[in-house]
């Protein structure tokens, strides 16, 4: 994978690629740096962690959390 920054000074741009790249289809994507990040679409979201009570005697038994 080639990963590289340039400014264009031209409509025109080119660069070398490996030689192993050669005869293989290529996918070219170019966009700039600022280009499609919207701060506002990205919703953090807070972990939700819902509390389960269970009985003081409760033994797990894990041969049976197993059975099919």
């Amino acid at each position: 994978m080639i990963r590289t920054q340039i400014i264009a000074e031209t409509e025109e741009v080119s660069f070398q690629i490996p030689e192993n790249y050669i005869g293989k289809v290529l996918e070219i994507i170019a966009f700039t740096k600022d280009e499609g990040l919207n701060n506002n679409a990205i919703i953090k979201k807070q972990p939700r962690f819902n509390i389960i009570h269970l009985d003081q005697d409760f033994k797990f038994n894990r041969g049976e959390a197993n059975e099919r």
